[in-house]
């Protein structure tokens, strides 16, 4: 078994009521095989991004301490959303049931076709750092800085 790693993940979600989307998603993710729920962030009701037509979201970030590689977290998170009716289709930033991002995996930087960490909008949207910096303002975003910071220098008017 390979060592734990601090993961965070972004959770959203805008359809068929978001409060209980997120519990579930947060109680899901906690039962992880090899995975341990660290903390959870208060959540933040957003603007969407991309398409104004469509219900605010409810977003949040939950800290994972777990010993799984980076796609089997992936896998168990593309399975939660599917389980809370999710559907993938081709609008890009559509509404939707629920959203699970791995936005970090340790200090992990991956560029994938399936998989890029930390996750490449992350250092642009406060609907994730907000909650990031609730969970660790010292954490060190790879190639970035302390999550603190970055919030701190985004522009209060991106959203994006």
């Amino acid at each position: 078994m390979r060592p734990p790693v601090d993961a965070f993940v972004a959770l959203g979600s805008n359809l068929a009521n978001p409060p209980a989307q997120l519990r579930r998603a947060t109680i899901a993710l906690g039962r992880l095989p090899d995975t341990r729920f660290v903390a959870g962030s208060r959540w933040y009701r957003t603007a969407p991004v991309g398409d104004a037509d469509q219900p605010q979201y409810l977003n949040a970030v939950v800290h994972l301490r777990t010993a799984l590689a980076p796609y089997t977290l992936l896998g168990a998170l593309l399975l939660i959303e599917s389980a809370q009716g999710r559907i993938r289709g081709p609008e890009r930033w559509g509404p939707r049931t629920l959203d699970l991002d791995l936005v970090l995996y340790g200090d992990l930087v991956l560029d994938d076709p399936r998989l890029t960490l930390p996750h490449p909008r992350l250092h642009e949207r406060r609907f994730v750092l907000e909650p990031l910096a609730e969970l660790a303002p010292d954490l060190e975003i790879p190639g970035r800085g302390r999550v603190l910071r970055v919030l701190m220098d985004l522009n209060p008017a991106t959203t994006g």
